[in-house]
């Protein structure tokens, strides 16, 4: 056994804590202040916080011993690639995941001469950008839904104003528009899909 096995004096090994203290602070601020808050989706808070906090010990340690760091970025990229190209992630969702990675290979960097406080203002940046957006899609995104629809009389174009008050009060939404996706003229209903703001 090495000399060194018990000795956590190393300052490498306490760098490596700090850091990590400092990626768990900013991955929790994206992860549960921005991501949760907007989407309010838990299911995938666990992997954002062990694929963020997987990430930030593995380009940790790979950089302690030498490796390259773009090595360690390439591995990593391909761990994600492969694992997350067969799951059906939206866009956002995708985002949020390569985000978490993001922060938390910045934050592992043993960056010699570069001052801390210009990590933490990286991941601020970030962050901010990451609420600024979400405020932005959320003023102006849609929610979509299909609903099968009786009146046929109303899909006429010359009765467009009619439709959307009436699909307004009959889902309590204020519906924006409304797009025809299928007519059965058998059955005497058609498949509508429906716009709203959230």
């Amino acid at each position: 056994m090495p000399d060194n096995f018990f000795n956590l004096n190393n300052p490498d090994f306490w760098g490596i804590l700090i850091r990590f203290f400092i990626n768990l602070i900013f991955l929790s601020l994206l992860i549960l202040v921005v991501y949760f808050r907007y989407s309010k989706k838990e299911k995938f808070v666990f992997t954002f916080y062990l694929v963020g906090i997987t990430v930030f010990f593995i380009s940790s340690m790979l950089k302690s011993v030498f490796i390259e760091f773009g090595m360690a970025v390439g591995l990593i990229a391909i761990f994600a690639i492969l694992r997350f190209r067969t799951r059906n992630f939206s866009l956002k969702d995708m985002s949020y995941i390569f985000t978490s990675i993001a922060i938390s290979m910045i934050n592992s960097l043993k960056l010699v001469g570069f001052p801390l406080l210009g990590v933490v203002i990286f991941n601020i940046i970030i962050i901010a950008t990451a609420v600024v957006l979400e405020e932005f899609t959320r003023k102006f995104s849609t929610v979509t839904h299909s609903i099968v629809y009786e009146d046929l009389e109303l899909l006429k174009t010359a009765k467009k104003q009619k439709l959307l008050k009436e699909i307004s009060a009959l889902t309590g939404r204020n519906i924006i528009k409304v797009k025809i996706r299928r007519v059965n003229y058998k059955d005497k209903t058609a498949l509508l899909d429906i716009s709203y703001k959230e």
